[in-house]
């Protein structure tokens, strides 16, 4: 009785794809080892793009590797193989904060703040760079307790996603955390990573996004038509400068938000610094 042959282990470039770690709009992530050194490796393999995207791709994924931050998450190789694009990306330990979204989940303030402070770093050390993230958003930071360790991810594929259209025009990505004027068709910019940087604070301290709504429409005309809803009305226990600081982040106005991401990493510490009863648990230093 013949038995049949396993099936091979699939590849692209020097690494073997194994298990599917997460997906999105733009690919899904798979764990991979590296055929040359045995190390296991996160591969995010990019839906099918077009010629002119895969070559700006794998530019940005160049000037992604030359980022070196404790915060952003290591960039190893990229490429395109059979029309894919693929990014290899150092394993991370730990889970995104999408499951600290949720009302009964929420974490601590001085945790929140501090969070917030470390994704503004690693953004200023890339808009230094010249680098935009474009896809600031919970599932895209990583945090591990017991290391101490957080890591803002995706850097180096958020042009690609930016590019890449649907039939209907609608750009591939996450609206939720779009600044207004992106919506409107504006270029992406450091002004508004900082817009996609408030969203997330305002999650994490309230369990929802400014504007939520049933369907995608009625959230996207929210996002370009209306202001954020006032997270101190949302929450009255915060301190007033905790509000004012999220409300800075979410003006419809770029040049209302602060001037760029180390102001606002100074600004989300000193309201860490001043905020009382910190959290003594595990996630009290993200």
């Amino acid at each position: 009785m013949s038995t049949a042959e396993p099936a091979a282990t699939p590849t692209i470039g020097p690494y073997s794809l194994y298990g599917v770690l997460g997906s999105g709009a733009t690919g899904e992530v798979r764990r991979a080892i590296d055929s040359r050194t045995g190390q296991p490796v996160a591969v995010k393999l990019m839906h099918a793009a077009a010629d002119a995207d895969a070559e700006r791709f794998v530019i940005e994924a160049a000037a992604a590797r030359r980022l070196e931050h404790p915060n952003i998450v290591r960039v190893l190789d990229a490429g395109v193989e059979n029309g894919r694009a693929w990014l290899a990306m150092e394993l991370l330990a730990g889970c995104d904060l999408q499951r600290y979204t949720r009302a009964a989940r929420l974490l601590p303030e001085p945790v929140v703040l501090r969070i917030g402070e470390r994704v503004a770093d690693a953004l200023a050390c890339a808009h230094r760079q010249g680098i935009v993230h474009r896809d600031v958003k919970p599932s895209n930071v990583v945090v591990d307790w017991t290391t101490d360790r957080l890591t803002l991810t995706d850097f180096g594929i958020a042009h690609l996603a930016d590019g890449a259209r649907t039939a209907t025009g609608v750009v591939l990505g996450t609206p939720a955390y779009m600044a207004p004027e992106q919506l409107a068709g504006a270029s992406a910019s450091a002004a508004g990573d900082l817009y996609a940087l408030g969203v997330l604070l305002f999650e994490l301290l309230t369990g929802r996004r400014p504007h939520d709504a049933p369907t995608l429409g009625e959230m996207l005309q929210r996002a370009a038509l209306e202001s954020a809803p006032d997270l101190a009305a949302l929450r009255p226990d915060l301190p007033p400068a905790v509000p004012r600081l999220v409300a800075a982040l979410l003006a419809r106005q770029p040049a209302e938000r602060p001037p760029d991401a180390d102001v606002a990493a100074r600004q989300l510490a000193t309201l860490r610094a001043t905020m009382t009863g910190a959290s003594r648990g595990p996630s009290s230093h993200p």
